[in-house]
């Protein structure tokens, strides 16, 4: 694959996002997104632009990400309009660089795309990645400062 193809439905998104991904292509990634596009990852980090999600990308695809698997799961699109709609993304995440504190181990995700239509094609206009906290219904800050899930539940 010399380049990434583009979006025909909104429902390419998210696999398209994962074949740039995968192939650690950030150009790739965000040729998906419009100019001034928004991103918001799992930490709550935001870049506001196209070559701002480029430049976090490509770092954290040679760096954190570099022998990462992604995989989409489960996809749901809500039209909203005829050019315009919500897609909900789960995602796998597998071989994260660990660190000295923890192993990365895998990592579910739920991806938020809003994507616009542009004649024949759609972009993101915006994403947000959230981790999935099996077990959590929230999170409270402990005596370190540090936020640990929470579970009212039980």
């Amino acid at each position: 694959m010399d380049q990434l193809t583009q979006a025909t439905t909104p429902e390419d998104i998210p696999r398209l996002f994962t074949e740039a991904w995968n192939a650690r292509r950030a150009d790739w990634l965000a040729s998906l997104f419009e100019e001034e596009a928004d991103f918001i990852n799992v930490v709550g980090i935001w870049w506001e632009n196209r070559a701002d999600i480029q430049k976090a990308h490509d770092y954290g695809l040679r760096i954190i990400f570099n022998e990462s698997t992604l995989k989409t799961g489960r996809v749901k699109t809500k039209p909203l309009g005829d050019s315009h709609a919500v897609v909900h993304a789960r995602m796998r995440l597998t071989g994260q660089t660990p660190k000295a504190q923890a192993a990365a181990g895998i990592r579910n995700n739920l991806f938020l795309f809003v994507v616009r239509k542009h004649g024949d094609h759609w972009l993101c206009v915006s994403a947000q990645n959230t981790d999935i906290v099996p077990g959590a219904e929230t999170h409270l800050r402990n005596e370190k400062g540090e936020l640990v899930p929470a579970d009212y539940r039980s």
